[in-house]
């Protein structure tokens, strides 16, 4: 493996509504399937069908702006690019149906940055690009 070729989040984006958001510094966006068990006679082996998915995240940075409260409980697109000028292209996924588990009306201390943090729920995921070894 060249490290080279390893991603920084360094040139990570973030995306709402075509717009970059730029005081965002971290995202993680996750997909869980709930597996159903089946038991099968004959079969000694328990065995497993899909089941519903459940998109879970969430984004964090320094408050800049009151975006995310204006946008309340609103549903919306978000779109993650990760790109490094050393990687093999970039990646870009965007979630769909995004939804604000919860709203940040306040978080600050005297002498510190602020920071926002806001998880969320996703219904459906597209991956854009895909970054692919040459």
């Amino acid at each position: 493996m060249d490290a080279n070729r390893v991603f920084l989040g360094t040139y990570g984006k973030i995306f709402i509504g075509g717009v970059w958001q730029s005081n965002f510094n971290h995202l993680e966006a996750n997909v869980e399937i709930q597996k159903r068990e089946l038991n099968l006679a004959g079969d000694p082996w328990v065995r497993h069908k899909k089941g519903p998915m459940k998109g879970t995240g969430t984004v964090s940075g320094f408050k800049v702006t009151s975006d995310m409260i204006t946008r309340g409980f609103d549903k919306f697109e978000l779109i993650s690019k990760l790109e490094d000028p050393e990687a093999f292209g970039f990646e870009s996924i965007t979630l769909k149906n995004v939804m604000l588990d919860k709203l940040q009306l306040a978080n600050w201390t005297a002498g510190e940055e602020v920071k926002e943090e806001v998880s969320f729920t996703f219904e459906e995921y597209t991956l854009n690009d895909r970054v692919v070894a040459v």
